[in-house]
């Protein structure tokens, strides 16, 4: 070849390289005119936006601002992939870059938050320290939602990032409509006080409604929802109610005669009772399940809290109350349980006014929810006397606590309830049923001591009893096929394990 070309080309390409060395050079450094000190907040619904080359944020060059006096929202797509985009600085070309918004606003309030990019985004709501969304992976424009309640100032970070290719960044928040105001306040008058929240942990107060009439508290709530559509909503006294995922605290104070009292609760999803203002459950049924209902029995007398809590997860939409009443056979002036040697219990009680009284039934349960009888104690021959005196000890040998109640049976069959007494007995054996998932048609009950005329029963969750399997030694380890596992339909079921008329254990098991 002739020299004169070798020179010739040497001298065209040299300059060329040159130029692109320099602006290689020039997109990896800071920018010397960089405007913005990339750590104040913006305010005023302006975000401040410090943009850098480099995807993590590497070589500052300037910032932009984005949102507008009236809203905080924007939707920024810098022009394209792989132009120029200007900053109060450097601009940069749209390829392999970044960006940290900042604003500093003040909120009051619940909200929803949605974020939006191509590629990776991330927000946070306490100046960087975590985010409450975050999807930082190269991906196509998607869109993540977060809703959260705000009070008072909040130092809003939103980042970004971009891989190449399409550019865009989007924010937006909307305040929800969520009540305000007491919530602790019962009703009256046989009229619950009912609050509701979207959410099923009682998380955003939406309003109130109103259950029961001046007649009685009894109630059947369906929320407008008998069907199950999900995608329905409830009017309560301020905001809409999705009719999925909710949640209500119903509440009502009653002035009681004296007397037994019956309350049965059902629910689809979950409920629970208390008759104390919500510091125990005397029913309790808070898991995902088909319309289910339990009952409870108690002798009250005077103002009585009561609290109905009830939630939904999907699906049908029930809850329900019922309450009926009847007088005092006797009057219980005393009442005790103590704990004996060898896992004894001495039950010890005394009565006054027991005309035309008939017989008690003792009571006795693990749970301190469902209770077995044990022993029926006749009246006193000399019903007429002032105060008449019983005792009985029960033989039991469970492991833990025993919670036992009096039922007591007038002559004609009225019936009323003691309060629960408990003790706890420490040496009786520990039981495990497992694995709660069944998924070979077989599960284990184990015991470290022996148990005697043991029984397990499988029950559905309508409480139906579909398997029974007695021992009249159980010790160790037992397996327990599933009868008909086969046929059975896939989903949860209780299993029971009792003896001498005790439950020693219960576990809720599902079957595949």
């Amino acid at each position: 070849m002739n020299p004169i070309y070798k020179v010739s080309l040497k001298s065209l390409f040299l300059p060329l390289l040159i130029v692109l060395s320099s602006s290689v050079r020039v997109n990896a450094q800071a920018c010397g005119s960089a405007q913005g000190d990339q750590t104040t907040y913006g305010t005023g619904n302006v975000w401040i936006g410090y943009v850098y080359t480099g995807q993590n944020f590497n070589n500052y060059q300037g910032y932009v601002n984005e949102g507008a006096a009236s809203s905080p929202n924007f939707d920024e797509g810098f022009g394209g992939g792989g132009v120029i985009y200007p900053t109060n600085g450097c601009s940069i070309t749209t390829d392999n870059f970044s960006v940290r918004y900042k604003l500093s606003q003040s909120f009051t309030g619940n909200y929803t938050i949605t974020v939006g990019g191509d590629d990776g985004y991330r927000l946070s709501i306490d100046g960087g320290s975590t985010w409450l969304i975050n999807n930082w992976n190269d991906h196509a424009y998607t869109t993540t939602s977060a809703t959260v309640n705000l009070s008072g100032p909040t130092n809003l970070v939103l980042e970004f990032y971009q891989n190449g290719g399409a550019n865009r960044v989007t924010f937006n928040i909307t305040q929800n409509c969520s009540a305000t105001g007491n919530q602790t306040i019962y009703g009256t008058g046989n009229i619950w006080n009912g609050y509701l929240y979207q959410g099923m942990n009682f998380d955003v107060f939406k309003g109130m409604l109103d259950e029961g009439s001046a007649a009685g508290p009894d109630f059947d709530e369906s929320f407008g929802n008998p069907s199950g559509n999900n995608n329905n909503t409830f009017n309560t006294s301020v905001c809409t109610v999705s009719n999925f995922q909710f949640s209500a605290r119903y509440r009502l104070t009653q002035n009681l005669t004296a007397g037994t009292y019956i309350f049965t609760v059902g629910g689809d999803d979950g409920f629970r009772f208390s008759v104390d203002g919500g510091n125990t459950w005397s029913l309790n049924m808070w898991q995902d399940q088909v319309y289910t209902t339990a009952t409870y029995n108690v002798a009250l007398s005077g103002s009585t809290n009561m609290v109905l809590e009830y939630y939904q997860n999907g699906g049908n939409d029930r809850v329900s109350f019922l309450q009926t009443f009847t007088t005092l056979p006797v009057t219980l002036t005393g009442w005790s349980v103590t704990a004996l040697d060898n896992n004894q219990a001495l039950l010890k009680w005394s009565t006054t006014n027991a005309v035309n009284f008939d017989h008690f039934v003792i009571q006795r349960s693990t749970d301190g929810s469902t209770f077995e009888d044990v022993h029926t104690v006749p009246a006193a021959a000399d019903d007429n006397a002032p105060v008449q005196s019983y005792s009985y000890t029960d033989q039991d040998n469970f492991n833990g606590k025993l919670y036992y109640r009096l039922m007591m049976v007038d002559q004609d069959g009225k019936t009323n309830y003691s309060n629960i007494a408990s003790i706890s007995l420490q040496d009786a054996q520990r039981v495990r049923i497992y694995p709660t998932r069944v998924d070979n048609g077989s599960f284990f009950v184990e015991t470290n001591s022996t148990i005697h005329q043991a029984k397990l029963e499988l029950f559905d969750m309508n409480g139906r009893r579909l398997q029974e399997n007695d021992w009249s030694i159980l010790d160790g380890r037992q397996q327990v096929a599933v009868a008909g596992n086969g046929s059975l339909p896939s989903g949860a079921y209780i299993v029971r394990l009792s003896a001498n008329q005790s439950t020693l254990a219960k576990q809720i098991i599902v079957i595949k």
